[in-house]
């Protein structure tokens, strides 16, 4: 098995309606690039995994444990474990670089 692979190569999975991943796995954490449609919504929830990302392209707004941002590209985030979280994008859409730790097991299949 190699080391090496290709974004374009990984195969995107739906995650929500109009929200997809793209995931490679290491032991101890998921690096995620994250692509969601024009006013898209990733619903309020939670998990065990730390997330902290970056958003690449285009806009949304970020409600993390009650506090709603407007973000632009080159905006970072860090989630705690458990700490309730949502996203709304605008009409352009988003593209995030996100990692978990420990890795989403949620999200291999």
């Amino acid at each position: 098995m190699s080391a090496f692979d290709d974004l374009e190569a990984i195969e995107p999975r739906r995650i929500w309606e109009g929200v997809t991943v793209q995931v490679v796995d290491g032991e101890r954490v998921t690096f995620a690039r994250v692509e969601l449609e024009a006013n898209s919504v990733v619903p309020e929830h939670s998990h065990a995994n730390e997330q902290v990302g970056t958003l690449v392209e285009g806009s949304m707004a970020f409600t993390i444990g009650g506090e709603r941002r407007e973000l632009a590209p080159g905006a970072t985030w860090s989630i705690g474990a458990n700490v309730p979280h949502s996203v709304e994008t605008g009409p352009g859409g988003a593209v995030v670089i996100e990692v978990f730790a420990p890795p989403r097991y949620d999200w291999r299949q």
